[in-house]
């Protein structure tokens, strides 16, 4: 099983470092491959006060430039930050940014995005803003997303659909200048799980009685899943992404100083790190995982981290790769698409990256030939 999973890995980086080569994007233009359908909904209470300082959000609003210029890895650009992204049933995906809390539809096809409507009451100072999105578990029926977003007073979950106001689901995660965490996922059971940070206080993170430094639980109304209230397991430090394959959930642990942590998260148990990632190759930002292969964002390593599991899943030595290495810079969010392509976002307008002309990016890498060759 060992070999059999190494050599796979081994498939799936040649695949994608192969797919960053490709200048060709495809023709035909985008048909969509399921429906998409925003929902109306009256207006519920907003998130909270709006920011005073919010920034514009990157040039151009409509994005061009460098997809029209032939690189087939771009999807999107003149991008503020983008932070959540998930896929929609018809092949395209929603990306949010975090400094403005504009949500954009972008495509497979380079297709120019389209805005769709803007989050309220995101307050970004710090490392705060909209930190995370997901689809309602009933997302065809419901047309809802969820996302986690920080407001002047706390860090909460929210509820919308698209051009809709968002109704508060979840409140009261501590709020810090740093450490506000961000990690959101519907897990295969239908339920949300929430990563939090420890907003700066690292006692926080043990403290039962606190929800920060913690992964959460809840239902899609923000109910605790079971008896033991909504902490399904602590002792983290700033969960900034979350990931699920068949069998466990995962989480990226970003560390103030020394190594991150890729974590196995398990109900009632402490995070407990599967791989630490050295400050200079680190800053994680965002995972994906199928199959027995991980993909980690990294915003201070600039790449993508390919780490491939054994049959117990536990790293494999000396299976360990990357894709993207200081080719667009500071790279946050990860997803996997059903066509084994990896949709990568961009962090450089982040204050500590040195943004290009056209940053930031939604960057889409897929196998050569359009075919599957991936975990997936």
């Amino acid at each position: 099983m060992r070999p059999t999973r190494a050599l796979r890995a081994s498939r799936v980086v040649a695949a994608l470092l192969t797919g960053v080569l490709l200048t060709g994007c495809g023709g035909g233009g985008y048909e969509p491959a399921g429906p998409f359908r925003p929902l109306p909904e009256g207006p519920p209470p907003q998130v909270g006060p709006p920011s005073a300082t919010l920034p514009p959000p990157g040039e151009p609003a409509q994005p061009g430039g460098e997809e029209e210029a032939g690189d087939p890895n771009v999807v999107a650009s003149g991008l503020s930050v983008p932070t959540g992204l998930v896929l929609l049933p018809d092949g395209s995906a929603i990306v949010g940014e975090r400094d403005t809390g504009r949500l954009l539809q972008v495509f497979p096809d380079r297709s120019p995005a389209e805005e769709l409507m803007t989050v309220p009451g995101i307050d970004t100072t710090g490392d705060g803003g909209l930190l995370g999105l997901t689809l309602s578990p009933t997302f065809p029926e419901d047309g809802l997303l969820f996302a986690y977003v920080s407001t002047a007073t706390d860090n909460r979950v929210v509820r919308f659909p698209i051009g809709g106001t968002p109704n508060p689901v979840f409140t009261g995660i501590p709020r810090g200048e740093v450490g506000n965490g961000g990690g959101l996922l519907t897990g295969a059971d239908g339920h949300l799980y929430v990563g939090t940070g420890d907003a700066g206080d690292p006692a926080l993170a043990a403290d039962p009685a606190s929800l920060a430094g913690k992964v959460l639980r809840i239902d899609v109304f923000g109910r605790p899943v079971g008896g033991a209230g909504p902490v399904f397991s602590r002792g983290h430090r700033d969960v900034t992404a979350l990931c699920q394959d068949a069998e466990l959930l995962y989480a990226t642990d970003e560390a103030r100083e020394g190594p991150d942590e890729f974590d196995v998260v398990r109900e009632g148990g402490d995070g407990a790190p599967l791989l630490a990632v050295p400050p200079e190759e680190g800053g994680l930002g965002g995972c994906a995982v199928a199959n027995g292969t991980v993909f980690l964002g990294a915003l201070d390593g600039q790449r993508v981290h390919v780490i491939t599991l054994d049959a117990d899943g536990a790293p494999v030595d000396g299976a360990a790769d990357e894709v993207l290495g200081g080719r667009y810079g500071r790279l946050r969010t990860v997803v996997l698409d059903a066509q084994g392509a990896l949709w990568v976002t961009t962090s450089n307008r982040d204050g500590i990256g040195t943004p290009a002309e056209d940053d930031d990016k939604v960057l889409r890498i897929r196998p050569p030939g359009g075919q599957p060759d991936s975990p997936l």
